[in-house]
């Protein structure tokens, strides 16, 4: 079927619609489709009413100067082109009618839930006692304290710094949890010459 008169507003609909999920009338790239349909239009169409159109007949005017060299054949009238006849709603007042049901018959299948409608009480008691041993169990059980072992590295800036002195005041730093264990001074590789 095609498109109808693309200067009424039911041929301008039709377009819109068309060009809402598509750049060019046919394929991905202008083509004599498109200018066939841009010169069927009469004038610019309104951008806040049709604005699918709009930016499609603004794009293809941009091609003006190409017009010839655009594939497809130039002989072609803008109705063989558009959507099918099958695609288009013949009466528009039952089309929704039938969306609204075809809407209905996907909502009945759930793919992730159980077949029965209803849950057995025998299955809900049986849930409900496995969470209440697990809740039981979790109780039961204490958690063991976070402990961390730290090793300090520490290097003196000079010679003459007193590393016995600098341990006794790190040690003295006392907080809950902190265990001090052993040190040991290793001799650093500065010596006066």
């Amino acid at each position: 079927m095609g498109f109808t008169d693309l200067g009424s507003d039911a041929g301008l609909t039709m377009l819109e619609n068309w060009l809402s999920t598509r750049s060019y009338i046919a394929g991905y790239n202008p083509t004599q489709a498109d200018v066939a349909c841009s010169k069927a239009l009469k004038g610019s169409p309104a951008p806040a009413k049709y604005p699918h159109v709009y930016r499609w007949h603004k794009h293809i005017a941009s091609y003006a100067f190409e017009f010839p060299a655009l594939p497809g054949d130039a002989s072609k009238a803008y109705s063989t082109y558009g959507p099918e006849a099958s695609k288009v709603a013949v009466a528009p007042g039952k089309a929704p009618a039938a969306a609204k049901e075809e809407e209905e018959e996907e909502e009945d299948v759930d793919l992730f839930g159980s077949d029965d409608e209803e849950e057995d009480a025998e299955a809900a008691k049986e849930r409900e006692r496995r969470l209440e041993e697990y809740k039981q169990k979790k109780a039961g059980k204490t958690k063991p304290a976070a402990k961390s072992i730290v090793t300090l590295q520490v290097k003196p800036w000079d010679d003459e710094t007193n590393m016995a002195e600098l341990e006794a005041n790190v040690r003295q730093i006392e907080l809950d949890g902190l265990v001090w264990g052993a040190s040991k001074l290793v001799p650093a590789a500065m010596q006066k010459l």
